[in-house]
């Protein structure tokens, strides 16, 4: 019971506790203070003072480590925490400074200047009286900042206006820094007027942006918090300023065609960056033209420039990011006295409080990606394809009212060479780099094919870590405009053109892998990647060593099918420094990983990686792989294999052989035959010397394909109607055709027609019907066959004689 009771006990204290902490970043950053300067005596506190300036802070740790507060360098001070002070030697703080009434507090926290007009407006009296009383008192400096012509206002007028002013920094009651919560709206004890309080993750508590420098000194009746600044009334909302204020005209034009300035006389805690008319001036007209005309990008525009929170300029001791009612963030920082946003000086006039907000005046136009046009959003490490852009005439092709994706690949990524090639062939290569819609980040997948506007077909690859299109992988950076998105990118993209098998054949330094009979492999559609060893791999081999792996065709067969995986694996998609495992056609597994931008493939460099073909990627080495579990058994093939490969030791097992690997092992005829035919095909064997004619109505060509609509892929289906076709030869009959045009259907009769040739070769006597899995295994050129009679009883009931293929 007693552990149950302890336990309940400290949940209660624990969570009472972090509800008043969380609420009291003052008192934290104070306790924080205390600790720093627990060298010097008790009860003192450390603070940080900008140079040059009187300005005193108790820090954050950001803060005091840095040494530093908005960007100026802070020197150390160390003074009495507040309710303490000193004694004649002794150390630190040990006494507690005396307990008076509001009015004598005054003079304990320095706020003479302020106890002096209480004095002359007749508040002193009610100030020493009876009450609960929370009094702002601005510091000595506050009152010599305030301007001469208010300051001689008030003193002028005693009895009313300072009397008023006074009580304008008063509440009834007693409130802490920890009672002063964020987001509060207290009342003042003259004619009700609004004080705003603000309470700052960061400890600073602000009242009408005023912040409190000496907070939380216990009178008998009440509590003293020491300002930096006198605060004014606060009457007008943030759009009551906007209509009246002659130098924000073109700003209340912008908010008023957009719609936003309602929002902004609405009740909240805004903060405004307000472009001045010059801030305007400064745009290009045809920039201000265009988004001033389009509704959308105006709202953007004036959205761009509000904060849903209240953030005061002295709450600001660093950067922060802040999201704007647009959607997208603002970094706001300072610079000594100065705001800055997004590391720009540009606020002209600060702290203008409203009954909703706070308005800064700034002398630049901020304008969202939103509100871009496309083009106009390449950053300074996409200049040179922008500019390249422009000078070539494809930026007028983008049109404000169309949908774009650019693929800007860095400026590093055009060399000397590709910027001084003739226009023609610049203007192509950067067509490939613009896609017809616009396609985001999220949109994007494996497998999917982009559309440019020079009319090529992109892939895309995603992995892990990474999404690449063709060749090049995409860096962070990525940006939606009006009318598009663009992608920033490694490399200049470049589209494949010729398949694994031409790319082979026209590159003479891969002479010996075409002696593996890959050809057919290589030259059919697929996804594959290869890594090609050149000639320099076969280096040391006597010509009859040549001939002697040449020759042993299932040998050669395995070692280079182990150089090749299904999938397309570009070498910068991978996760740097991270082992890849793929598993080869041959069955062994290859490990890939990139370092410092190379590839590496088991621990051997690619010499050149990421050569794209329409059917896969080629990464280049110029050493032979060879799987470290694949044992050798024939003493001569492992003296040439020793000669080629020196970084792995090659098992010899006597006599063992090399498995076969059949070229059927992709299952191109049969896929092509399940994906484009429905129902089994029908074959009637033609006997020797007789021809067969027979006219094939196309029934209705079903085509189903994925495109981008409004940027997403959507499955569109069409329906074609096929011409009548005379075949002169075998009679083939096939059921419905569910994919591809009047190109695939020719491609499957010449297929078929060829495969009924073979089949000629196995069977004699009377035309009859294959089983599928017999098929696909005569297709494949295995077992001879034999015949076997069989009936079988149709749908009507009789029997039909069949013949079909069996093993022997």
């Amino acid at each position: 019971m007693k552990i149950f009771f302890l336990l309940t006990f400290s949940t209660i204290f624990l969570t009472s506790f972090e509800q008043a902490s969380a609420s009291a970043h003052y008192d934290k950053i104070l306790t924080h203070s205390r600790i720093r300067a627990r060298d010097q005596g008790p009860n003192v506190c450390a603070l940080q003072q900008v140079m040059g300036t009187k300005k005193k802070y108790f820090s954050t740790c950001r803060n005091w480590y840095q040494g530093a507060i908005c960007g100026k360098k802070a020197t150390v001070l160390y003074e009495c925490c507040p309710g303490y002070m000193k004694m004649d030697g002794m150390r630190g703080c040990p006494a507690v400074a005396p307990i008076d009434h509001v009015y004598g507090t005054l003079g304990i926290v320095g706020a003479t200047s302020t106890q002096q007009y209480s004095d002359m407006s007749k508040l002193r009296e009610e100030i020493e009286g009876r009450g609960s009383f929370t009094f702002f008192a601005p510091s000595n400096e506050a009152w010599e900042q305030l301007s001469s012509e208010i300051h001689r206002n008030l003193v002028d007028n005693v009895n009313i206006e300072l009397y008023n002013a006074l009580h304008h920094h008063m509440i009834n009651k007693r409130m802490l820094t920890k009672d002063l919560k964020n987001g509060m709206t207290l009342v003042s004890m003259y004619n009700g007027q609004k004080l705003l309080i603000n309470h700052y993750p960061n400890g600073v508590v602000t009242v009408n942006c005023a912040r409190v420098i000496h907070g939380n000194q216990i009178a008998t009746n009440g509590v003293v918090h020491v300002i930096d600044r006198v605060l004014t009334p606060v009457g007008n909302t943030i759009q009551d300023f906007i209509e009246v204020e002659d130098d924000l005209s073109s700003l209340r034009a912008a908010a008023i065609t957009s719609d936003v300035l309602d929002i902004l006389g609405r009740p909240g805690h805004y903060t405004l960056f307000a472009p001045t008319n010059e801030a305007f001036e400064s745009l290009p007209r045809g920039i201000l033209e265009r988004i001033m005309g389009d509704k959308v990008a105006s709202e953007a525009l004036v959205k761009f420039h509000i904060l849903n929170t209240l953030q005061c300029s002295e709450a600001i001791m660093g950067g922060a990011v802040y999201e704007t009612l647009e959607g997208n963030t603002l970094e706001v920082g300072c610079d000594g006295e100065t705001l800055t946003v997004n590391g720009v000086k540009m606020v002209k006039r600060k702290d203008i409080v409203t009954s909703n907000g706070v308005i800064h005046l700034i002398d630049k136009v901020l304008i969202p990606d939103s509100a871009k046009q496309v083009i106009e959003l390449g950053g300074a490490q996409q200049t040179t394809f922008t500019d390249l852009v422009a000078q070539l005439g494809l930026a007028s092709s983008l049109r404000p009212e169309g949908q774009y994706t650019l693929l800007a690949p860095l400026n590093g990524a055009f060399s000397d060479d590709t910027l001084q090639m003739d226009q023609r062939l610049l203007k192509t290569i950067l067509k490939n780099h613009i896609i017809k819609v616009k396609i985001g980040l999220n949109e994007l997948y494996n497998g999917q094919e982009l559309e440019t506007i020079g009319g090529k077909l992109l892939r895309v690859f995603v992995y892990r870590t990474a999404v690449c299109v063709e060749n090049s992988c995409m860096v962070r950076g990525s940006k939606e405009g009006r009318n598009g998105f663009i992608h920033v990118f490694r490399q200049i993209i470049k589209p494949a053109e010729k398949t694994l098998h031409e790319m082979l054949r026209n590159d003479k330094r891969f002479s010996l892998v075409k002696a593996a009979d890959l050809d057919d492999v290589l030259s059919r559609p697929g996804e594959w990647t290869l890594f090609v060893p050149t000639n320099d791999a076969f280096k040391g081999l006597t010509d009859d060593d040549k001939d002697i792996l040449i020759r042993d065709k299932n040998a050669l067969r395995n070692i280079l099918l182990y150089h090749l995986t299904q999938g397309v694996f570009i070498g910068s998609g991978f996760e740097p420094g991270v082992t890849n495992i793929l598993k080869t056609i041959q069955g062994g597994k290859l490990y890939l990983k990139t370092v410092n931008d190379t590839l590496l493939v088991n621990e051997l460099k690619s010499r050149e990686s990421d050569l794209m073909a329409t059917n896969g990627v080629i990464h280049v080495i110029d050493k032979l792989l060879y799987p470290a579990d694949l044992p050798v058994g024939n003493d001569q093939l492992l003296t040439i294999l020793n000669k080629l490969i020196k970084y792995i030791q090659i098992k010899f097992v006597r006599d063992s052989t090399f498995k076969e690997i059949p070229l059927t092992f992709y299952n191109p005829s049969i896929t092509q035959l399940t994906k484009l035919i429905e129902g089994e095909p029908e074959f009637k064997i033609v006997r020797e010397g007789e021809t067969i004619t027979k006219v094939i109505h196309g029934e209705p060509v079903i085509k189903t394909y994925t495109k981008i609509i409004d940027g997403r892929p959507v499955e569109v289906t069409e329906k074609k109607v096929t011409e009548e076709r005379i075949i002169q030869g075998p009679e083939i009959k096939y059921t419905r055709i569910t994919a591809g045009g009047s190109d695939n259907e020719e491609k499957i009769k010449k297929f078929l027609e060829e495969e009924v040739t073979k089949v000629t070769k196995f069977i004699e006597g009377d035309g009859h019907l294959l089983e599928d899995e017999e098929i696909k295994r005569l297709l494949q050129g295995e077992a001879p066959v034999r015949k076997v009679q069989a009936n079988k009883r149709t749908q009507g009931g009789s029997t039909r004689r069949r013949t079909r293929l069996a093993y022997s």
